[in-house]
């Protein structure tokens, strides 16, 4: 066994599809970023059967497990002395994994793998939380070139249950990161198998995952595969293990069945565009507008309505799907004419596109499309899906040469808002109210979750040594 895994899953933005991809019906537009959550999983000096988790970019972020065997399986308890609270997340993925990992090799293994115990940090992308209070600190402007002067991985100088995000699916990227790594670092499957998107053991870390990370899934697969197209699962394939007293032995059998009939199908960005984010500091209580949405299409006055509605959401969203397909394609068919295209485009603002480009013209009218569409679902269930002002400033960002479209990501709110803009060489990105910061992702290149080398990463090594 390695004496260090390191797994690294990324963050994502729901392009299109918020609230409908909770139901299986309807797909959603999922782009991965290149902000990343990364796991370092290393042997301790200290006691078997001890597991301590670590956040070193937070206060008091520091969760100690103590593990036990008998002829239940592999219990996993939350000792008296953590200093972070209860963290329902990784303590569901240390219990399931380790479950997981005795049913497929056996629990003498785990527990020979564990006589010295595991230190476990886990560290995200600067991106993933509002840097504006280090900006600030340091005397910079909210602009690019000023991010990329703090170190990576900084210290947010708060509780992690006191910091602000930016709805970039932190929590998604960081349970991917932890149960692949704890998959891979106890041997329940291999790299090799890890580093393909069709790889079994790729597919049983996705289902490991979404049992520690219930919801919609998509946020899950794309941390897991990358920016797809994605159509949930039939939740029923959880009932077994959502009781809580399902059978030992029978989680490898449940995550291995047939009944996870999820789908995705990986896409990308057409080339010389670039996904854009920007910060507004203030995040949405997720859960709370998809429970006010859910019981508005849910209601007998209007669940006509909300079905009509949907339909036409889910009309828009696979038509962007399959515009981004085909801008894609018609690169390749004739890249030249493509360039050309995106150069002349970059500097025009979008409602003069028809003239030169029918098809990023159609593509922006789409984007318009969806926005119109979520902020009248947004009305008729009294749910801010774009607040008043992400609208102003959306539609200052659209009226800039060369922006195609954006929104809010996923159920909308306060999160930070995506722009897809042309990026031939040479341009730079639109300018933006002095209120909001912008963010270095971009979409990913790499394919969802992979393992990493400590030393292939600036700033890793540093931050997981501070304490």
């Amino acid at each position: 066994m390695s004496t260090t895994t390191i797994v690294s899953a990324p963050g994502k933005v729901l392009a299109a599809g918020g609230y409908l991809v909770l139901d299986q019906q309807y797909p959603g537009v999922v782009i991965s970023t290149s902000s990343r959550f990364y796991t370092v999983i290393q042997a301790s000096s200290g006691s078997a059967n001890q597991i301590v988790v670590r956040s070193p970019q937070f206060h008091q972020a520091e969760w100690r497990y103590t593990v036990t065997y008998d002829a239940a399986g592999i219990l996993v308890t939350p000792r008296e002395d953590s200093v972070g609270g209860k963290n329902k997340f990784v303590h569901l993925a240390l219990q399931h994994t380790l479950n997981l990992v005795s049913e497929i090799h056996s629990v003498a293994q785990v527990q020979e793998r564990l006589s010295r115990g595991l230190d476990i940090a886990a560290v995200g992308d600067n991106d993933f939380y509002s840097q504006r209070a280090q900006l600030e600190s340091l005397g910079l402007p909210r602009t690019i070139k000023s991010l990329l002067q703090i170190e990576p991985f900084c210290h947010n100088g708060v509780k992690l249950t006191d910091v602000h995000k930016t709805g970039m699916g932190s929590s998604a990227a960081l349970i991917t990161s932890l149960v692949s790594a704890l998959l891979i670092h106890f041997a329940a499957i291999t790299e090799e198998d890890f580093a393909t998107l069709e790889g079994d053991g790729r597919r049983l870390a996705h289902n490991c995952c979404s049992i520690c990370k219930v919801g919609s899934g998509f946020d899950v697969s794309s941390a897991v595969f990358g920016s797809q197209i994605y159509r949930r699962f039939g939740p029923a394939v959880l009932d077994p293990l959502m009781k809580g007293d399902f059978a030992t032995g029978t989680l490898k059998s449940v995550l291995n069945s047939s009944a996870w009939d999820y789908s995705f199908r990986p896409i990308q960005l057409p080339p010389l565009t670039r996904l854009v984010l920007a910060d507004v500091e203030a995040g949405s209580d997720t859960p709370s507008l998809v429970g006010k949405v859910l019981k508005w299409r849910g209601h007998e006055d209007s669940c006509e309505t909300a079905k009509e509605l949907w339909t036409q959401i889910d009309e828009s969203n696979q038509s962007l799907a399959r515009q981004l397909d085909a801008l894609s394609q018609s690169y390749v068919q004739d890249k030249d004419a493509y360039e050309q295209t995106v150069g002349k485009l970059a500097y025009l603002p979008a409602h003069e596109w028809e003239s030169v480009s029918k098809a990023f013209y159609a593509l922006h009218q789409t984007t318009q499309q969806i926005r119109n569409l979520m902020r009248r679902m947004g009305d008729l269930a009294g749910v801010e899906i774009e607040p008043e002002q992400q609208t102003h400033l959306l539609d200052q960002s659209i009226e800039q040469a060369g922006v195609i479209g954006g929104g809010v990501p996923g159920a909308g709110g306060y999160d930070a808002i995506w722009l897809l803009i042309c990026s031939p060489p040479g341009t730079s990105a639109p300018s933006t109210e002095s209120n909001v910061t912008p963010l270095l992702a971009q979409e990913s290149v790499a394919k969802g979750a992979r393992v990493v080398q400590l030393n292939e990463i600036p700033g890793l090594r540093e931050a997981i040594q501070r304490r």
